[in-house]
């Protein structure tokens, strides 16, 4: 399962975007490149782990970084890159609200949901 999404059976999902105007402030993909970048050092290093350009890894910072009160990734002496503590915050922050998302998935509601929704669309008309 991907961070940052549950899955119930094949047919919900549930997805945690905290917006700064139109920016994706915190999503599921940049906690993980936080997370990446805290175990790798750097930027780059978390960014080739995570199968993305480091242009791209940089772009993700550096929206972060602007969108936060605090900077969630920075610069380290001699080279790399760490996580902020604030940044850490962050994240903690960031996977309490995705657990409690999570929990949003059940109950009768979307048990209900799921016995009336289709495995499969049914054919599109010509």
């Amino acid at each position: 399962m991907i961070a940052g999404m549950a899955r119930l059976k094949t047919n919900l999902k549930i997805k945690v975007q905290l917006y700064c105007g139109d920016e994706i402030a915190m999503g599921p993909g940049k906690a993980d490149l936080l997370v990446a970048i805290a175990r790798e050092g750097s930027i780059s290093a978390a960014a080739r782990t995570m199968g993305m350009s480091y242009r791209r890894a940089w772009l993700l910072v550096d929206a972060m970084n602007r969108c936060w009160s605090e900077p969630l990734v920075a610069a380290k002496a001699g080279g790399g890159a760490q996580v902020t503590d604030f940044g850490s915050d962050v994240l903690d922050f960031y996977r309490a609200v995705q657990a409690q998302a999570e929990g949003a998935g059940e109950g009768p509601e979307i048990a209900r949901l799921e016995r009336l929704i289709r495995a499969e669309p049914l054919p599109a008309k010509a």
